[in-house]
């Protein structure tokens, strides 16, 4: 590996461009993965809630995971911990973005699912978890704080929960006019794929944008050194929006494609996933416990994308038809929170 790609930091210039560069890399990837994952979901047969949680979740979480272990293994934790918390923070709003995209009714509306109810009951109670660790005593096992294996395991039962509630649903959304079902429907040409074929491309892109995190992380570490912005706001706002990107352009591109239940499959699977990454970070962080590294400003974030979890869970359940503009009550908070959010934490010291 070339020694200047290492050589921290890099000039202001040079991190500015791997920002937008990464970016640009993520939204065409994405494009690409939504068209690949519409496909998969109705060819397994998982159904498109199911199959965007948690195969969408994974690869378009692949950069957020990739910058949150370099961060924390190169003695960032704080900048580690803030991007995969103000990650989560972003995607959620990236429900409002897609929202606006959703014709005659708001999307939370048109999206009647179970799975994704549940996906963000599992969201809620990962970063529950993820706060309690950082009150708990600074103990490990086996190098992870406890709260890490709490955290695997909830969300290894979460899943199993999900897919068996899934096929045997004891609650269902009331059928309204303007309710999208989840129905397999024509791919043009990506019909005539076998599923070998789609399944190596879906994995290709996927790494594709786990190297742009790579790069982001980097670039990252960078700009707290020449800018002297707080390992907060980098992370959970510069690092967070390029990590939410993936999920962005997937949601609006689902929306588009008249699979509204796969936008908000894509946020709130993704959205697990970075809760996992205070996961990768435990173990890249080597002197201590990262939920014990986190200060005042990864708590408040954290605290943030927990109530912004809630709303979107509440927007999903009230199911509202039309709201303030093309936005229903819980689109309008969720800009709100993140807005509110970014100014609290530029205007915090570094």
């Amino acid at each position: 590996m070339p020694e200047v790609l290492t050589a921290l930091p890099w000039p202001l210039g040079w991190s500015v461009a791997v920002f937008l560069i990464a970016g640009a890399l993520t939204v065409l990837g994405s494009i690409r993965l939504v068209t690949l994952g519409d496909t998969l979901a109705d060819r397994t047969g998982w159904g498109e809630a199911f199959f965007g949680a948690v195969f969408f979740g994974l690869a378009t979480s692949l950069s957020g995971i990739v910058m949150t272990a370099v961060t924390a293994a190169t003695d960032q934790p704080q900048l580690g911990y803030s991007n995969a918390v103000g990650g989560i923070a972003a995607q959620t709003t990236a429900v409002a973005v897609a929202d606006a995209f959703q014709r005659r009714v708001n999307l939370e509306h048109a999206a009647a699912s179970l799975s994704n109810v549940l996906f963000g009951t599992l969201l809620i109670a990962l970063l529950a978890v993820a706060l309690l660790g950082s009150f708990t005593p600074d103990a490990t096992l086996a190098g992870l704080h406890p709260a890490s294996f709490v955290m695997i395991g909830s969300y290894l039962g979460g899943l199993h929960l999900i897919r068996r509630a899934g096929a045997s649903p004891l609650w269902q959304a009331v059928a309204t006019t303007e309710t999208l079902p989840d129905v397999p429907h024509a791919h043009g040409k990506l019909d005539q794929r076998s599923s070998a074929w789609l399944w190596t491309r879906f994995a290709g892109v996927g790494l594709l944008v786990a190297v742009g995190g790579w790069a982001i992380a980097l670039a990252a570490e960078s700009l707290v050194t020449i800018t002297g912005l707080s390992a907060g706001f980098i992370g959970a706002i510069l690092m967070g929006a390029v990590n939410a990107l993936p999920e962005t352009v997937t949601a609006v591109a689902a929306v588009r494609r008249g699979a509204p239940t796969l936008a908000i499959a894509a946020v709130l699977g993704g959205n697990s996933l970075d809760a996992l990454n205070l996961v990768v970070g435990d173990i890249a962080y080597r002197d201590g416990s990262i939920y014990h590294a986190a200060g005042t400003e990864e708590l408040f974030v954290t605290t943030n994308a927990l109530f912004m979890t809630a709303v979107l869970v509440g927007g999903l359940l009230v199911r509202q038809a039309c709201g303030w503009g093309r936005l229903g009550f819980e689109g309008v908070l969720l800009v709100t929170s993140y807005a509110a959010m970014t100014v609290i934490l530029a205007l915090s010291p570094a």
